[in-house]
C-alpha cells in the first residue's frame, strides 16, 4: 500500500490520457491497492468497463451521457455536479488507494465544474491516496497544484487520415 499519495495530471491534446491512467491503475491493483476510476463526461461503452470483471480491486463508474458535449446544457452541469459529489465522498472515504477523475480537466474547461471545487477537494485528499486528474485543458491552477504533470501532445494521429476510433484501442 502507498505510504504517501500524490496528485498527478494527464492533459494535452494528444491521445493516451485515459490509457495512461488505466495503466497506472493496473500497476496499483497488481500491488494490492484498491482503485476507483470515475469517468466524467463518459457514458458510452468503452472496453475498459470489462476490467472490473477480471480485477476485483477495480471499480469503474461512468457519470456522463452517451452524447459528446459540444455546448454544455443544464443537464450536463447537474450530471457533473452529482458526479463530483460522489467522487468527493469516494476520495475522502480513504477506502481507495488510487482515485482517478477521468476527464475532469475537460469538465472544468467547459465550465461544468468550478476549478475551486476541485482545488478544495484536493486539500481533503487522504495522505496515502494517489489521485489522477485526466482530460484536455487542465486549468493552470490545477497544474500548479499537482505534484506530477504530463502534457500529451499530438504529433501525428491516424484519425486525420480517416481512421475511426476502434474498439479495444481507442474505446
Amino acid at each position: 500500500m502507498l505510504k504517501k499519495g500524490y496528485t498527478q495530471v494527464y492533459t494535452g491534446n494528444g491521445k493516451g490520457k485515459t490509457t495512461a491512467a488505466l495503466g497506472l491503475a493496473l500497476r496499483a491493483i497488481c500491488d494490492g491497492n484498491k482503485v476507483f476510476f470515475g469517468q466524467f463526461m463518459k457514458g458510452q461503452y468503452t472496453s475498459e468497463l470489462k476490467a472490473q470483471n477480471y480485477l476485483p480491486n477495480l471499480t469503474i463508474e461512468q457519470f456522463g451521457d452517451i452524447k459528446f458535449i459540444v455546448k454544455a446544457t443544464e443537464d450536463d452541469v447537474r450530471r457533473t455536479h452529482r458526479a463530483f459529489e460522489k467522487m468527493s465522498s469516494i476520495l475522502t472515504s480513504g477506502i481507495y488507494n488510487l482515485v482517478i477523475f477521468d476527464e475532469i480537466n475537460t469538465a472544468m474547461q467547459l465550465n461544468l465544474l468550478p476549478i475551486q471545487w476541485v482545488l478544495s477537494l484536493l486539500n481533503l485528499k487522504p495522505e496515502r491516496t494517489e489521485v489522477i486528474l485526466t482530460g484536455r485543458g487542465a486549468p493552470k491552477e490545477i497544474i500548479e497544484r499537482a505534484d506530477l504533470v504530463t502534457i500529451m501532445n499530438e504529433h501525428k494521429h491516424y484519425y486525420n487520415n480517416g481512421v475511426q476510433a476502434r474498439i479495444g484501442i481507442e474505446y
